[in-house]
């Protein structure tokens, strides 16, 4: 049996598509492309569709499978493609009911999904670290964002769950776990009792202490609860490595985005976690060319990476997704984004420089890549000086750095 599947976007979509390549191969499916795709942009489905098309072009014989957010969100448009077979949603991606069918088209209604399956995985296929579900599905409505008509509703998958499932890839060699999700901050409001993301994370530090590193994917800052501050200022497991979804540095554009926090929250919030972990670095998502951002506007925004003291900027040139109220907004030229994205850009590149700069003679603890790289606790890629095994924690001295990344003595 040959099932392939190709994973497009988030660390939640990783870990996902170790489902659908088990799934589909014990529903007997041979010699299938399955594309997992994204829909976070209007670039991202470009790409998809894209790849899908080159795909065919290299085995014209293949059966093509489309599932993922962009399949769920824009069903007809994948399966108008003549190289497209099916369409699943994302509910059905993970079905073995789904994948023994033979409809064509499989997307139900996404916003109808109640809870999270506990899906057993063994191993994160081509990853060292592994990334385990605690959540799906988002109940915020951001007007820039279309994930929530991709993902649902937000739904959390019991504590006792997730501790199973981060016992069965330790017990498989993985000595980090990072927690995935869409919206992690929001995780439990479902479940009985309505526990936070800290109890989830004081829970598995307690009953996992085979859990070398444990690590959060990208978290809204305004949901943090105290028994997450508290694990950050007194686990030195829970690895001192944020990454906030922050969007913008205005608060004029914060509230047309509907996003609940302000500058003065974000600012507020890094200063305290890095009062309480003073080794803590924070990476952040800044959308560049909002609509109705102005020159004033976009400068706060710039000020905002050196007022949180961050060191890693995801930047999204802005791009208005079919259906969102920002779509409907007055927009900004391309040119006017594409140049505010490259100055974000230059800005996360001049940061991170400095980042580095102040880690050369230091001692850090790498958890080997493949690929001769290894990551710190702070998520800083280091190139090795030797060959190492991938999968391991080595304690070494940094020697140097590139501008990029750091190098190993």
């Amino acid at each position: 049996m040959s099932v392939d599947v190709v994973t497009f976007g988030c660390r939640l979509n990783i870990a996902e598509s170790e489902v659908i390549r088990r799934e589909a191969a014990r529903a007997g499916i041979d010699n299938a492309v399955v594309v997992n795709t994204c829909a976070v942009t209007s670039e991202a489905v470009r790409q998809a569709r894209q790849n899908i098309r080159r795909i065919k072009r290299d085995r014209p014989d293949a059966h093509i499978v489309v599932t993922g957010c962009a399949a769920q969100a824009e069903p007809s448009t994948f399966a108008a493609m003549p190289e497209v077979d099916r369409v699943l949603g994302n509910e059905e991606k993970l079905s073995p009911a789904a994948w023994r069918s033979d409809a064509r088209v499989s997307v139900s209604d996404i916003m109808a999904a109640k809870g999270v399956k506990a899906h057993a995985v063994d191993h994160i296929d081509g990853h060292t670290r592994a990334f385990v579900q605690v959540q799906n599905g988002c109940d915020h409505r951001c007007t820039f964002c279309i994930i929530p008509f991709g993902r649902g509703n937000s739904r959390s998958l019991p504590i006792d769950d997730v501790v199973k499932q981060a016992r069965r890839l330790t017990g498989n060699g993985y000595r980090e776990i990072v927690l995935t999700g869409v919206d992690i901050t929001s995780y439990g409001a479902d479940l009985d009792g309505a526990p936070k993301l800290g109890a989830l994370v004081k829970r598995l530090l307690k009953d996992v202490p085979e859990i070398a590193r444990l690590r959060l994917s990208s978290i809204d800052s305004v949901e943090v609860d105290a028994d997450l501050l508290d694990a950050l200022a007194s686990e030195s497991r829970l690895m001192p490595h944020l990454h906030l979804s922050l969007q913008a540095g205005d608060d004029m554009i914060l509230k047309r985005m509907k996003r609940r926090h302000s500058r003065d929250d974000a600012i507020a919030f890094c200063d305290e976690v890095r009062r309480l972990r003073p080794e803590v670095v924070f990476g952040a998502d800044i959308i560049a060319g909002f609509p109705t951002e102005n020159e004033e506007m976009f400068t706060r925004s710039l000020d905002l990476v050196d007022e949180c003291g961050l060191t890693q900027l995801h930047v999204f040139p802005f791009s208005p997704r079919p259906g969102t109220p920002a779509a409907r907004m007055p927009q900004l030229e391309r040119g006017v984004i594409k140049e505010r994205a490259q100055r974000l850009r230059e800005k996360g590149e001049a940061v991170l420089r400095a980042y580095l700069e102040t880690q050369v003679g230091s001692r850090r603890q790498v958890l080997t890549e493949r690929g001769g790289i290894g990551r710190t606790e702070q998520f800083t890629p280091v190139r090795l000086n030797a060959p190492v095994a991938p999968g391991l924690i080595v304690d070494l001295m940094v020697a140097a750095h590139d501008g990029r990344q750091l190098i190993a003595a």
